[in-house]
């Protein structure tokens, strides 16, 4: 499987360009996973329902199954957090892995910057970061794409890809 990522700070716009980059190259053919790293507690469960009462009764997995998807939760109870590496092996196969966040891992990356937000470049100090997709002219030696050319970005991570 072939991965690239989309990174960035809060509010840079990673979720909006991810989302448009799925669309982009589903349409165009291609199978696309995407993993995204949170760094608060987060829970895709809710309390009261049969899944949430297994896990909080201990289990170590739920599978939740029906007849248009399934949810593998884990809970780690206290174990690190896996690395970006073992949780890919936990995918399906596809033709690419769009990773969300990630920052500090060595893929190769888009940085999402809106000059809004305020925050610094990431791309200052990451050399993972190959591109960024922005809202406004930076002076930096990086190529970059308007951060809305979802077109233009998918061909830049395609081609890096090979596919």
């Amino acid at each position: 499987m072939k991965i690239y990522g989309v990174t960035g700070w809060k509010n840079a716009g990673k979720t909006g360009l991810m989302e448009r980059l799925v669309s982009e190259i589903t349409g165009r053919g291609f199978t696309v996973s995407t993993l995204k790293h949170a760094h608060h507690a987060t829970d895709v469960d809710q309390k009261g329902t049969d899944s949430y009462r297994h896990r909080d009764a201990g289990a170590q997995e739920v599978l939740l199954a029906s007849g248009k998807r399934w949810a593998l939760m884990h809970e780690l109870r206290g174990a690190e957090e896996p690395s970006l590496e073992a949780l890919l092996a936990r995918m399906s196969p596809v033709d690419l892995v769009l990773i969300e966040g990630f920052k500090r891992e060595p893929h190769p990356k888009v940085e999402a910057y809106r000059e809004a937000a305020g925050n610094p470049l990431i791309a200052r100090e990451n050399d993972t970061v190959r591109a960024i997709a922005t809202d406004t002219p930076l002076d930096i030696d990086r190529v970059q794409f308007d951060l809305d050319d979802t077109s233009a970005v998918a061909d830049f991570i395609l081609q890096e890809v090979g596919l």
